[in-house]
């Protein structure tokens, strides 16, 4: 049975090596997209502490880091690993099909 909510590419798999993430924006959401050895992540750009792209911070095996305060995510689940963010980030559905 097919799938039956859109999914938007962002990009080639094969510009996104491992270790990497890549900020862009789906209908109107900033998103960044993390390729870590347990494969593709999606979440929300913007840290939940203060206004401050997650794209512009570090990627360390799972955890993304933000470039403001230092508060790191799950890349996974979102969660909080380190404040001061309140909350975690929003996660989103990733698809690979025909390398994008």
């Amino acid at each position: 049975m097919p799938d039956a909510e859109p999914f938007h590419p962002v990009g080639a798999i094969a510009s996104l090596r491992s270790g990497r993430m890549l900020g862009c924006t789906v209908q109107g959401r900033a998103l960044v997209v993390c390729h870590t050895a347990d494969g593709l992540h999606a979440l929300d750009d913007v840290c939940t502490h203060a206004y401050a792209k997650m794209s512009e911070g570090r990627l360390r095996s799972t955890r993304l880091v933000c470039p403001l305060h230092g508060a790191a995510f799950d890349v996974a689940s979102g969660r909080v690993l380190a404040g001061p963010a309140p909350r975690a980030l929003a996660v989103h559905r990733v698809r690979v099909a025909d390398g994008v």
